[in-house]
């Protein structure tokens, strides 16, 4: 009796696993895809800060008279230490808990830098 073929479809073949590859191939373009579009937005933290302006002050400058603090000229890691302190809950506030939690950890670098390099506002 002669040998089947090798593409009979009654021998077993190894499975094939392409959708892991695939899969893991496509998270890796996707990650990368993401952190060149942040690099490539010159405005993505100004962008990102811009959302603190609604209680803080544009550009992080409250206010005056406002019982908030200004952002604005601060070190950027005492800020990041306050984020990180309302993310944990350690530090108490109205919303604050809520509002960090919906930004990464690098969101928030990005962030507390631009306040950072901000002017401090002169007080009269």
């Amino acid at each position: 009796m002669a040998a089947a073929p090798a593409s009979s479809p009654y021998l077993p073949r190894p499975p094939h696993r392409p959708l892991p590859l695939a899969s893991l191939c496509l998270g890796l373009l996707l990650g990368l895809g993401s952190a060149l579009a942040q690099a490539a937005d010159p405005y993505l933290a100004r962008n990102l800060a811009a959302t603190c302006a609604n209680c803080h002050g544009t550009d992080g400058r409250a206010q005056p008279g406002s019982a908030l603090d200004s952002l604005a000229g601060q070190n950027q890691a005492q800020l990041l230490q306050k984020l990180a302190g309302f993310r944990d809950g350690s530090r108490p506030a109205t919303i604050m808990q809520q509002i960090v939690k919906g930004y990464s950890p690098q969101q928030l670098e990005l962030i507390t830098a631009y306040l950072a390099a901000q002017k401090r506002e002169e007080k009269p």
